[in-house]
Parts: structure tokens; sequence; C-alpha cells
């Protein structure tokens, strides 16, 4: 699956919760994929397959709450993968 095929949306959390997100962005297997952006912001980027964003925002949704996920815009510079 190439890089076209992927959604990306850009999070603000607290930079103690980055690795409990990761920790469960992994268990769910392929649905999404977290990468830190500024680790000192706490500034993440979550890709998905387009064809699961439902699934996605249903989980992104709950994690919200459980880990303060707040929802910015893009930001200005993203780093190439």
């Amino acid at each position: 699956m190439n890089s076209a095929n992927f959604e990306k949306r850009y999070f603000l959390l607290p930079r103690a919760g980055i690795g409990h997100l990761r920790f469960i962005l992994e268990s769910y297997d392929g649905l999404a994929f977290a990468r830190t952006l500024d680790r000192q912001e706490g500034l993440v980027e979550i890709a998905f397959p387009a064809n699961r964003s439902a699934d996605v925002d249903v989980l992104l949704k709950a994690l919200a709450v459980e880990v303060g996920l707040q929802e910015v815009p893009v930001p200005k510079q993203v780093p190439p993968l």
C-alpha cells in the first residue's frame, strides 16, 4: 500500500501519553500508525488506510478521552518519512 492511500491527522497530547498512544495503536495491528513530530510539544501524526477512516475515527474519539488527544491543523512543516 503506498502512502497515497493513507489519510493523516495531527494531534497534540501530553508528552507522557505518547508511548501509551503508540502502544494502543500497535495493538490494533495495522489499523493506524503514529509518529512523533515534536516530542517537546507532544505533536503526533496518525496515518491510516483511507478505507478504515470510520474505524479510526471511533478509536481516536476514545483516545481523546483516554490520553488527551487534541486534533490540530496540519503543521506548516512535516518532515518526510
